[in-house]
Parts: C-alpha cells; structure tokens; sequence
C-alpha cells in the first residue's frame, strides 16, 4: 500500500488540477511543480515547490529542459526496497518521489487544428513522456497519473484505505505505458507525411502496425444483446465515425455496419443512387436521374427484404422521398444531407434512426481494412479497378446496352457477400443472391428475384462458376450476358455453354470475394 509524501506535477490540461493538489497537500503529500503548473497551483494557494530548488538548476532552452535531471529521476527510479539504491540517494541528498503527475503537451490537438511545423515539432513532449515512463517502470513505489479522470479515483482510495494498492499501481502504470504509446505513434504518423503509421501504402506489408484507439462511444450492445460493444477510431479520413445521428434512437452495432455498407456501395456511383441494406447486404440498389425514382427502383428489387432494412442514398434527401421512404418500416436513414421538410417526415417516427453524414460519398475502396481475429488481425487493402483486365470470351460481344447493365452488376457485386450474384437490367438491381455455399444457388435465387425482368438483363459474379450449371441457369431465366472473374478449371465448358446459349461473357481477371 503506498501512503504518497511527495508528488511531482506538471500538466499541460490543468483541469481539476488546483482541487486535485489542495486534497494532497491536505494530506501533508509536498508538491514539487514546474513552470506554468507551478503558477497555477500558487494562485490556487496550494503550496509548491520549484523544481528548479530540486535541481538546483534554472529552466533551460526556453522550458525545454527542465525535469531532465537526477535529482528528479534517481527520487522516481529507486527501488525503496534496494539498498544500494536508497543509499545512493542518501549519499546525494536526494529524495524520493512516489506520485508523477503528468500529462503531456497537446500534439494531438495541435495536428487536429493544422498547426505550422514549427509549431508541431515544440510540441512534442520529452521530459514528460521520460517521467510518465520512469513512474510506470517503478510503478511499485510509484504512482503515475496521466489524465484529470484518474484524480477522484485515487483520492477515494487513499480516503477508504489508506493508501493506493498494488493493483491500483500496476493498472495506472499501464495506462502510464498506453498513453506514451499513442503519443508516439501520432508523432510518429505526423512525421511520416500521414495522421497515423498506417496511412501509408506499405503498411499492409509492413512488420508493424501501430494502432491507436480511441473509445468514440459505448453501444447498447454488440451483434446480439448478451454482448458488450462500442465505437472505435482509429486514423483520419472520411468513416463512419463522422456520421452524425439527428433524430431517432441509439445506434446500435449493426446499424454502423450497415450504414457503412451502404455508403460503400452509393460512393460507386456519380448519379442519384439509393441502396437497402439488410444485414449488411443490398437487397435493392439503383441509379436514376433523381432520388425518387432511385428508391422505387431499388425498393422493386425486394419488396419483402427491404422490411427493417437501412436506406442510404448520395444525394440530399427531400421531404417528397422521406415521405415514400416511411411507407415501409425502416430501421435507418443516412445521407450526406437532409431538406427540412426531409427531417420533419422523418421525426413523425420516433424510432427511426436519421443519420447524416457529408462524408459518406468520398470513402475509399483501397483503404487498409484491418479485421480482428482475437487477439490478432487480418489487414488487406482492395482494388477494384479491374476495367483493363476484362476481356469477351464469347462469340458475341455484348451490346452497349448490356455493358452499362454489366458494369453496374459488377459494382455491385463487388459489395455482396460470397457467393455473390447480381442481376441488373440498367442503372438497377433486379436480383441479389448472397451468402450461399454454392454459387449455384445464389444463381438461383438471384434469378427467382428478378423473375421476369431476368430476361435480357445481364449478371455478374464475384467468383469464377465452377461448373456450367450457373451458366444453364441464369439461360433459362433469359438473361442475356454475364460478367465473372474466370479462373476455374472448367473455364472452357462455361464460356461454350453462354455460346451455346447466345449469351456473352466477359471475363474481368479479377475475383471480389466478400466475407
């Protein structure tokens, strides 16, 4: 149990730190403070000492050496059950130090407000970081405290039992040793021309990856209601992090899953684009010359699917379409804007979860995605740029027509779960099969949606048809060209089997596998 005597203190966010120190001192700990914190603490009337009386030295180079000496550091490192080394610090003078308090110079905020460089590069602690380390490493006899949050905590310890424990040392020690972590990474990030470590285009490749989370909020729960879940960030750039809730209850897990989802796919695509996500999965997604007529669109594609579902669209969302929208029991709206008369029919909802989010048409399909696997990680980064890989395998090439059907099959597809079909006829999804364990089934049940707008549609594949049976299949439904990766061992018999059938195929060179 530590009984703290004497505390060192030097802090750059000085909240709560005056009522802090005034509870110490009450408790007869002396207070050695540094430079600006000293100043505040002695117009608190918390009485303070110097550091530079401990040193015995000035503060240098403009305040950038100041606690850099043994004097402070021998009193933190000590272990008082050495010996050797409690009598080095007799033999100097030198006392001990059990309570660093410290907090760090504001380069993160400074990067999120765009400072100068020069700016930037003095606000990079060091003797700061140095103290929080010292403490943490000697967190036996030491505490160390890094954030105004842990204040109360300690105080209500050493009120109830008299001093702090070994388990309270050992977890502030760790929170010591997390933020000096996240510090240097984000200097780190900085001074490697990106926001994090792993904004650069070798880090999929690289033998380390440095994350830094930060907790954006606490969810209800996870996937299922028996799991605990939350919001994490992790670097800069435009995610669903940035999504703002104007109305409506909690997010919960899976609504920032499917929000996402759905801006994946509606930044594809320059026109007015409306998708419903279910599951993370489209079950309807169209382009149109506006958003109403993109809605009805996609909502034909799967009436009875779309039921508790999350619409997303990349245009401002008018009152006209909200209206239409409601018809049908929605769990969340998003886009990256909302008329007034928009958010008036959508507050008539009370559940209804309206999200806005300007940034969701600009996410980029090549940025890292790291996926976890306990307690390791998967991380990938996905082209889907296959435009000058694809190539005609059949007699017949397809009609201009079937091309803009192909390639919007294809876009897609690409964000469909595997096994993945797609049936589009235009600007629009007629047909989705997702998630099945032979091809040949999301096949089937792709064409079984589209019924009789199947025919003369075209349809695309994330994966290369193992057999000819997708190929008879999708036939008999009418359709009439198909865009697939390639790749099978039965290449051959595919392509003879659309010959056979009149349909063309385009082969893309690329498999767009989504798990």
């Amino acid at each position: 149990m530590l009984r703290p005597s004497r505390a060192l203190v030097s802090v750059s966010d000085k909240t709560g730190i005056v009522e802090f120190t005034g509870r110490l001192a009450e408790m007869d700990v002396d207070i050695i403070s540094t430079g600006g914190t000293a100043l505040t603490l002695e117009k608190g009337g918390i009485p303070v000492t110097r550091i530079e009386t401990i040193t015995d030295t000035p503060e240098l180079l403009g305040g950038r050496v100041k606690t850099l000496h043994p004097n402070i550091y021998a009193g933190i490192l000590a272990r008082r059950d050495n010996p050797i080394h409690m009598a080095v610090l007799g033999e100097f003078g030198i006392g001990t130090i059990d309570m660093v308090v410290v907090n760090l110079y504001p380069f993160e905020k400074c990067l999120e407000l765009g400072k100068a460089h020069d700016e930037m590069i003095e606000n990079i602690d060091i003797g700061g970081v140095s103290l929080i380390r010292a403490a943490a490493k000697n967190h036996d006899d030491v505490a160390v405290l890094v954030s105004p949050e842990q204040y109360a905590p300690v105080l209500a310890e050493i009120d109830l039992s008299g001093g702090i424990g070994k388990d309270t040392l050992a977890s502030l020690a760790q929170e010591g040793f997390l933020h000096t972590s996240r510090y240097d990474a984000a200097i780190h990030g900085y001074l490697s021309g990106g926001q994090t470590p792993v904004a650069t285009e070798e880090a999929v490749h690289s033998e380390r990856i440095d994350l830094k989370l930060n907790m954006a909020s606490e969810l209800r729960y996870g996937e299922n209601p028996d799991q605990t879940g939350a919001l994490y960030t992790w670097k800069e750039g435009e995610s669903v992090i940035d999504a703002e809730q104007v109305h409506g209850m909690p997010m919960s897990y899976n609504n920032f899953l499917d929000i996402d989802a759905a801006a994946r796919i509606v930044s594809e695509f320059d026109g007015p684009t409306v998708v419903i996500i279910k599951h993370t999965n489209p079950c309807g997604v169209a382009s149109a010359s506006n958003p109403m007529k993109a809605y009805k669109q996609a909502l034909e594609c799967d009436k009875r699917a779309a039921f508790g579902g999350i619409v997303g669209t990349n245009r401002e969302l008018s009152g006209d379409v909200a209206a239409e929208i409601i018809k049908v029991f929605t769990e969340v709206v998003v886009a990256p804007e909302f008329t007034e008369s928009a958010l008036e029919v959508l507050s008539k909802k009370r559940n209804l979860r309206v999200i806005k989010w300007p940034g969701m048409t600009r996410i980029k399909a090549d940025e890292l995605e790291l996926r976890s696997l306990g307690n390791a990680f998967l991380g990938q980064r996905r082209d889907l740029d296959a435009k000058d890989r694809m190539t005609t395998a059949t007699i017949r090439s397809p009609t201009d027509d079937e091309w803009k059907s192909l390639m919007f099959a294809w876009k897609v597809c690409t964000h469909v779960k595997s096994n993945a079909i797609v049936v589009a006829k235009g600007s629009r999804a007629v047909g989705i099969g997702a998630g099945q364990m032979a091809r040949v089934d999301s096949v089937s049940i792709a064409v079984h949606q589209a019924g009789k707008k199947a025919k003369n549609a075209a349809m695309a594949s994330d994966g290369f048809f193992p057999f000819p049976d997708s190929v008879e299949t999708a036939a008999d439904a009418g359709i009439s060209a198909i865009i697939q990766p390639g790749g099978s061992i039965k290449d051959k018999e595919v392509v003879k089997a659309a010959d056979d059938h009149g349909i063309a195929m385009v082969i893309s060179g690329q498999r767009t596998f989504l798990h």
